[in-house]
């Protein structure tokens, strides 16, 4: 995300770009990438790490939590569960901001979602410029036999 995204937001629009990189963020957690894939409640689980996300951007912009409940359609002691971190939703979700807070906000692909694909398309890469230098070296020859041609008429 090339946005700035406040960690303390001041708008409904700083709210949701905080939201969305927590979701996000969250989600290409190594070990979340495992626990979703192996959760037979992989919806619900899914939900509570975005219901985490936002009340957490919203609590950071200073929403009673009777407010946030009912902006994300939950009770306020689901709410209150996922910010005190008694869930391992709000848990993560802490964990994200917590590092965005140390490090700036990033988000990394895992690897083992992309590092396959860079390592092919790297490949690929020299391989194409190695075709594409052989070609301009025929080309070279060819405009060099064509002047010499062009000479001789």
């Amino acid at each position: 995300m090339s946005e700035e995204i406040p960690l303390k937001p001041i708008s409904r629009k700083d709210i949701h770009r905080l939201e969305t990189a927590l979701i996000i963020a969250t989600l290409l957690r190594r070990d979340v990438i495992e626990k979703v894939k192996n959760a037979e409640e992989r919806l619900t689980w899914i939900d509570a790490l975005a219901i985490a996300a936002g009340a957490l951007a919203r609590e950071r912009a200073g929403i009673p939590v009777s407010q946030i409940a009912d902006e994300l359609g939950r009770t306020e002691a689901t709410i209150r569960k996922h910010l005190s971190e008694k869930s391992e939703a709000g848990k993560l979700v802490k964990e994200t901001f917590n590092r965005f807070a140390r490090e700036g906000v990033r988000i990394e692909l895992p690897t083992e979602l992309v590092g396959g694909d860079i390592e092919d398309l790297k490949r690929k890469l020299v391989e194409k410029d190695e075709e594409i230098k052989a070609l301009k070296e025929k080309l070279v020859k060819i405009k060099q036999t064509l002047e010499e041609l062009l000479k001789s008429i």
